[in-house]
């Protein structure tokens, strides 16, 4: 899916999602990355959402947004629940949305100059 906005060039935008690939700005991405308003971080070493360990989100937290979304599927995908009370434990609460919601919410945040970071999974 397309997104369009009027958009702020000096952040990292979300400009099209779908078909195992995310459009970051110009950049086109096959694989699992974390995008903030100012990086990119392609080099996120995570397979599937479903295998997602404690150890692979450190990178994501280690951003220390206020708000940390975590975006795979057409639908909304579920952690599993020794995960989230490990991160509930350490005092994080993540959102998990499908990549479409994930990818709008985002841009809608980091257009709004908020704290945000999000770990996409085309």
């Amino acid at each position: 899916m397309r997104l369009a906005l009027d958009s702020d060039s000096r952040i990292h935008l979300v400009r099209r999602y779908g078909g195992g690939q995310i459009l970051i700005g110009e950049q086109l991405i096959a694989r699992p990355c974390i995008v903030s308003a100012q990086r990119l971080v392609l080099d996120w070493e995570v397979g599937r959402f479903a295998e997602l360990s404690e150890a692979q989100l450190e990178p994501l937290l280690a951003f220390g947004a206020e708000i940390v979304l975590i975006g795979s599927g057409e639908t909304q995908p579920y952690p599993n629940p020794q995960l989230r009370a490990l991160l509930r434990d350490r005092g994080f609460a993540l959102e998990y949305m499908s990549l479409g919601a994930a990818c709008r919410t985002y841009n809608i945040l980091a257009s709004e100059q908020r704290v945000v970071v999000a770990g996409l999974f085309p």
